[in-house]
């Protein structure tokens, strides 16, 4: 079967998920998108309430933002894959919770699987603690105000992660704008 195909089984599976509560108060499920034969993923913590409505990962001022970050360093939107740790919103934006993680992340595990990108950059605090300890890079986690823009190796995967601050940190607070573009540029020279 060919990678787009087993990706759009993904798809289906996740339309048809049930797993957790999630799915009875979503509107649509929010699954990915992008290159699928790209070197980099960005990974989200969840869909918020726009792309909830749109089945679109990171779209309203947050996507804006990201999309802006993404050209400043020389990267297309249409280049990258953008997909979340869960598929669906959690009520009022809150984090997941374990129970859901334990259901959703399978789905993303095989996204990455099928992808094989050579870099992950999570979006935010959530999925940077999830994919360190993930990967094995327990006891080098610290706060992202620490880690961000730092460029972690996963020998075994022949992957690097890189930490990123949630591009809503620069929507909230104007100061954070240059940090995170210049953190993105780390995407373009590795």
């Amino acid at each position: 079967m060919s990678k787009e195909k087993k990706l759009k089984k993904i798809k289906k599976e996740v339309i048809n998920c049930k797993k957790c509560s999630l799915y009875k108060t979503r509107t649509l499920p929010v699954i990915g998108q992008g290159n699928h034969n790209t070197d980099i993923i960005l990974i989200g913590e969840a869909p918020g309430a726009n792309e909830d409505k749109t089945g679109i990962p990171f779209c309203g001022k947050s996507g804006d933002f990201l999309d802006e970050m993404l050209n400043r360093a020389g990267i297309k939107r249409e280049d990258v894959y953008i997909c979340n740790l869960l598929k669906c919103r959690p009520p009022k934006n809150r984090d997941p919770n374990s129970k859901e993680l334990k259901a959703c992340t399978p789905y993303l595990d095989r996204q990455i699987e099928l992808i094989k990108p050579k870099v992950i950059s999570s979006l935010g605090r959530y999925s940077m603690e999830f994919l360190m300890k993930k990967y094995g890079l327990d006891e080098q986690l610290d706060k992202i105000s620490n880690i961000h823009g730092q460029v972690f190796d996963v020998k075994s995967l022949n992957l690097k992660l890189v930490p990123l601050y949630h591009p809503a940190v620069a929507v909230y607070n104007a100061n954070m704008k240059d940090t995170l573009i210049e953190d993105f540029k780390i995407l373009k020279d590795i």
